[in-house]
């Protein structure tokens, strides 16, 4: 009994830390007052005001097409390199898959540096072709881990029976690799997706001010003083991760009643 009651109470503890901070900006996000310290009355006037300041609206754009694109690529090259690091057998496996995982293990400033000094030695104009080149080199190994991960513990008999019966290799990847692995790779660009839009720290070093994004908009108005738009738009973001959430997990869960 006394072990169950600090279970509990340990529970309920994290869950106050947890989530106390995201209750709190979305019950200001509607609060008349710009004061974030009383709710005064409800009123969703810091959302208009959030959608009439164009440079973060503009923000918010760069930052969620900065996300997509760099996922899409990522999810191309992680997938095949997975699939690839699954199947082939060579000497030099280990040692690809330790160097697929090295940019998320170098610490992010040490990685903005090295970008920085790469595009500039390169003469590349610093822009979205920058952000989504640094973007996409740190949310590979995300895809990369998660479809590698699904793929080891794949029968693969499935495909060795196609492929006796006459199927080509391309047909075995679209009717059957990808359909078993499709969870995994929504999971990793879900989670490659939230790397990507939460970055800080290497988008400063490679983006322009024409291309600002929406971290750095935040980060750059924290000298000012943050105005409660920011949590009006903390909580159009959050309602927009919980449905993507929701969505994926309904997806792999439908994969998995599907086998």
């Amino acid at each position: 009994m006394k072990k169950w009651k600090w279970s509990n109470l340990y529970l309920l503890i994290v869950l106050f830390v947890t989530y106390l901070p995201l209750v709190l900006v979305v019950l200001f996000s509607f609060n008349s007052s710009k004061l974030n310290v009383r709710f005064d009355g409800f009123s969703l006037k810091w959302y208009r005001e959030l959608f009439r300041d164009r440079e973060l609206v503009k923000a918010l754009t760069n930052s969620f097409v900065l996300g997509v694109i760099s996922v899409a690529v990522s999810a191309v090259i992680g997938t095949l390199g997975a699939i690839g690091m699954a199947r082939a057998e060579f000497k030099t496996k280990g040692m690809l898959e330790y160097l697929t995982t090295v940019p998320i293990m170098v610490p992010e400033i040490i990685l903005g540096m090295v970008f920085m000094v790469f595009f500039s030695l390169l003469h590349l104009p610093f822009g979205m072709l920058t952000l989504i080149i640094a973007h996409t080199s740190f949310c590979i190994p995300y895809i990369f881990m998660t479809v590698k991960a699904r793929l080891v513990g794949m029968d693969k008999s499935l495909e060795e029976a196609a492929l006796d019966l006459g199927a080509s290799p391309v047909r075995i990847f679209f009717d059957i690799t990808l359909p078993l692995i499709m969870p995994a790779v929504v999971s990793g660009c879900v989670l490659a997706f939230a790397m990507s839009f939460d970055d800080v720290v290497i988008s400063i070093f490679v983006n322009s001010p024409r291309t600002n994004t929406l971290p750095i908009k935040i980060y750059t108005q924290l000298k000012t003083g943050v105005t409660p738009k920011i949590n009006a738009l903390c909580t159009i973001i959050l309602a927009i991760v919980t449905i993507v959430l929701l969505f994926s997990q309904w997806l792999s869960s439908k994969k998995e009643g599907g086998e």
